[in-house]
């Protein structure tokens, strides 16, 4: 079976598919090896040359809706959906408009995967392989990102970096294994997508867990946009109408989040906020809340994701304390807390020990801004009614990321390259990495093999949640992909390994920060 990319808008990906066994020649790849997780080697990557992209290209191409220009299939056999055989595992997702209604009567129409909000789950064993079929009925192109799980550098879904979006009613094939365990996402990497509904829990189950529990749940937190994400352009116009303009007005910080977390300062003013129109977990808004079941004696696994494109969570349970045992799928030594904050793109999997019948608020609320918190309910077995317990008091011990400690650390060492990346913005439209906007921005070079460390200053008055596409990090004690950088000159450093090859996006995980330039390219030499 042949992939073919093509190659009519110019942007030369480098990207060749081949019957299998017939990547001798190192610029080719075929199935077998995408599939096969670790078993690409640096001489059987592509030396992908630069995008033909530049930024203003990029707006352009998805304000025009020229972004159909997508990785085609040829005829062949069509997968089933949810079809599981003993090589692989095959899931079909269908991209299209849908209704959604988070309360009663309050419906939206919006860009969902399989008529679901959020998407379905997509559960795997560690080391099982997924063939996941995307299928585009949306009037522009898409992509699918695999967050947080190390991919093949062909299959990780960003435009203009590993694939061209997938065109208006075309479909693609994304194939690799599934390791290691942990709680990930998936998710539209074009433009402003993901804000309009496109993700989705991605969970893969661990051989030998270090934990015991009794029963799992995923608890998916989300920013509400009932319409049409607008463009930065005529976002930044529409508040500038609203006196909202500017790059420098105060605002609180969240409280409690002390030093190696969040720390102390002001917030940015005047920066781009979407007209959301609440706060969300799993989908609901707090006058029709989701609700999680529980018995007395049982222990609790909550899956915390955030995929919201805006917005950062302090979550705590009423008459409950969290036990964290992950940080974005990787194990840790278990911590237990009353609150942690989770910033766009971060997981957390927490125990919750069932030993207080009654009815209980699960409260998610917002770190920035004023905007009433995403509600949802424990529910003990036998409870009735639906008036809630007492709420979480602000006290109370939050998560710092010292806290957390790896299991399955990375081995110690001294960095090979270093890379000082500074954090800051323009306006509230342009934000920059050293100066520089994605996609017209120098790439991060490194080197198979070489330890690479990156120290990260925050020169803005936002927090900056930051993503490296197809490595787990150490960052101190704990092993993370997203890792929040504080406001108001904070730094954070981290070293990862350069274990697979490609081309990979690093980037702020604010989808609006990224839309607006917050990203650099690392590139394999």
């Amino acid at each position: 079976m042949y992939w073919l990319v093509p190659r009519a808008s110019g942007l030369n990906m480098g990207l060749h598919f081949a019957k299998e066994g017939g990547c001798t020649s190192g610029q080719i790849l075929c199935r077998a090896c995408v599939t096969e997780h670790w078993a690409v080697s640096r001489s059987e990557m592509v030396d992908h040359p630069k995008a033909g992209f530049s930024r203003r290209r990029l707006l352009q191409a998805g304000v025009a809706g020229a972004l159909g220009l997508g990785l085609q299939r040829l005829p062949g056999a069509e997968p089933s959906q949810a079809q599981e055989t003993k090589s692989f595992r095959q899931v079909q997702l269908v991209a299209r408009e849908g209704e959604i209604e988070p309360a009663p009567g309050q419906v939206s129409r919006t860009w969902i995967y399989n008529d679901a909000f959020p998407g379905p789950e997509i559960r795997l064993k560690e080391g099982e392989r997924l063939r996941a079929t995307v299928e585009n009925l949306l009037p522009s192109g898409t992509t699918i990102h695999w967050h947080g799980i190390p991919v093949p550098n062909p299959m990780d879904g960003v435009p203009g970096l590993t694939q061209e979006p997938v065109a208006p009613g075309a479909r693609f094939e994304y194939a690799f294994r599934a390791a290691p365990a942990g709680s990930y996402l998936y998710h539209s990497h074009v433009h402003l997508q993901l804000d309009r509904g496109l993700h989705g829990p991605l969970v893969v189950e661990e051989t030998t867990p270090h934990v015991t529990y009794d029963r799992e749940s995923n608890l998916i937190l989300d920013d509400y946009l009932p319409e049409a994400p607008l463009p930065l352009e005529l976002l930044a116009e529409r508040q500038q109408g609203n006196g909202r303009g500017g790059m420098m007005g105060p605002g609180m910080m969240g409280r409690g989040m002390g030093p190696g977390m969040m720390g102390p300062g002001m917030m940015m003013g005047g920066f781009l906020v979407p007209p959301y129109a609440g706060l969300l977990i799993n989908g609901r808004l707090p006058s029709a809340p989701a609700e999680f079941a529980i018995r007395r004696g049982e222990r609790l696994r909550l899956r915390l994701f955030n995929p919201a494109s805006a917005t950062t969570f302090r979550v705590a349970v009423g008459g409950h304390r969290l036990t964290v045992t992950h940080a974005d799928g990787r194990p840790v030594e278990p911590v237990t807390v009353d609150a942690l904050f989770i910033s766009m793109g971060e997981r957390y999997d927490v125990l919750i020990e069932g030993g207080r019948p009654g009815l209980w608020p699960i409260v998610a609320a917002t770190v920035e801004g004023n905007s009433p918190p995403a509600v949802a309910l424990l529910r003990y077995a036998g409870v009735r009614g639906n008036t809630p317990e007492g709420f979480p008091p602000v006290a109370g011990r939050v998560l710092r990321l010292a806290d957390l400690r790896a299991l399955s650390p990375l081995p110690p060492g001294s960095p090979d390259r270093v890379f000082d990346l500074v954090l800051s913005g323009r306006s509230a439209s342009e934000w920059t990495i050293n100066g520089e906007i994605w996609p017209d921005a120098e790439p991060l070079q490194i080197g198979a093999g070489e330890r690479i460390r990156f120290r990260l200053f925050n020169r803005s008055f936002m927090l900056h949640p930051m993503h490296l596409h197809g490595h787990f990090f150490q960052v101190g004690a704990a092993v993370k992909d997203t890792v929040i950088v504080p406001p108001h000159m904070g730094r954070i450093e981290f070293d990862f390994i350069a274990d697979n090859p490609g081309r990979w996006l690093f980037h702020c995980h604010n989808l609006y920060h990224l839309e607006a330039g917050m990203a650099r390219e690392v590139r394999y030499i």
